[in-house]
């Protein structure tokens, strides 16, 4: 194995943002098997520290790769396209308007103790999510635009902490 593939290479999978997860699921366990720490108790100091870097490797690959959001900029990433999240905050009048107004439902939501309103927003944030996860794939898997998938990217990076805030609510509220 080589520690310099990249983490569609560990698994054995083409690159692409559509994957089957139970596949990805299956050859992670195989490879940990393979490489866990535990089966090295018993060898020598170098062979335990390869062990334990191939462990680190694997489970880093396999929670980037799990998840849509951090596969997606992976593939990004590998293809040369930065979504640069730190440098470049800015985004269209009108989405950041829709946030705005998303965020304000929340709150009144939450304030009002509006369990069923909370479940409702989240119902609809989750639907526009996996739309736009639906095109997102479609920009890296078929058309490869990469500049679109980069501005879809963090649009979902927006819409997803907006989908955690909701989750916060609706936990405060059975609390």
């Amino acid at each position: 194995m080589d520690l310099r593939a990249d983490h569609f290479a560990l698994f054995g999978l083409n690159r692409g943002f559509r994957l089957d997860l139970s596949d990805l699921d299956s050859r992670y366990r195989d490879i940990q098997a393979q490489v866990h720490p535990d089966r090295f108790a018993h060898a020598g100091d170098a062979e335990r520290r390869i062990s334990m870097q191939w462990a680190t490797h694997a489970n880093e690959a396999y929670q980037t790769l799990k998840k849509p959001l951090e596969r997606a900029k992976y593939l990004l990433h590998l293809t040369g396209h930065d979504i640069q999240a730190e440098n470049n905050t800015a985004m269209p009048a009108d989405f950041l308007m829709e946030q705005m107004e998303w965020r304000e439902a929340v709150m009144d939501a939450r304030n009002g103790g509006d369990h069923h309103e909370l479940e409702h927003l989240h119902n609809r944030l989750r639907g526009d999510i996996n739309a736009r996860y639906q095109e997102l794939g479609e920009l890296l898997d078929e058309s490869g635009d990469y500049a679109l998938a980069t501005d879809c990217v963090r649009r979902l990076m927006f819409l997803e902490k907006l989908s955690h805030e909701i989750d916060d609510a609706l936990a405060s509220l059975e609390e």
